[in-house]
């Protein structure tokens, strides 16, 4: 009599891990995928943001979450790849837009809220969007804003590091993050 197969379930059997991990490794950056990533971020030479040691910055790639230079670089990046790129303002923040602006009355202000140059303000629209402001001047009747984003017009200069991919699970794509303790199934 022929010996019967034995069926092995998926979870704990060595070969199924291995291929697992094999077809993880060969993940390229692309769209929906999950890019775990260490970086530096300068603008004209100094280092304005970078990934705290050990405590790598994830995203999902292709949904806008980052800007649009630094995902184009990423494209096709795996696991283990570095490089050096600089992003023109207009693949990044955008160029300054001079009509970006907007002008207060100070009475619109709470009385504790310091109306000094250069005060960050996080302004809520109409759809309850935040948006960055600063104050660029104030006179005696009304504040007024810059709404560009402070590194508008800037050109970044970033060091990255791809340190981990994955798939997005359904989840993460619905909800447009990446959610800690997915495995990406």
């Amino acid at each position: 009599a022929p010996a019967e197969a034995q069926n092995f379930p998926d979870e704990g059997c060595p070969r199924q891990k291995m291929e697992r991990s094999m077809i993880e490794n060969e993940l390229s950056v692309q769209n929906h995928i999950v890019v775990t990533m260490e970086y530096i971020l300068k603008v004209n030479g100094e280092v304005i943001d970078r990934s705290e040691p050990g405590d790598p910055v994830q995203f999902i790639h292709g949904i806008g979450l980052v800007v649009p230079g630094l995902e184009k670089a990423l494209d096709g990046m795996q696991v283990g790849d570095q490089k050096e790129i600089i992003i023109s303002p207009a693949e990044g923040y955008g160029e300054i837009d001079e009509d970006a602006t907007a002008a207060i009355p100070v009475g619109e202000f709470p009385e504790d809220l310091p109306l000094d140059l250069g005060v960050k303000l996080i302004l809520l629209d109409d759809e309850g969007d935040e948006q960055e402001a600063y104050i660029f001047d104030v006179d005696d009747e009304m504040v007024y804003l810059n709404l560009n984003h402070p590194l508008a017009g800037e050109e970044l200069e970033f060091e990255i590091k791809v340190v981990g991919l994955r798939e997005a699970d359904g989840q993460e794509l619905l909800h447009g993050h990446v959610h800690p303790d997915s495995q990406g199934n």
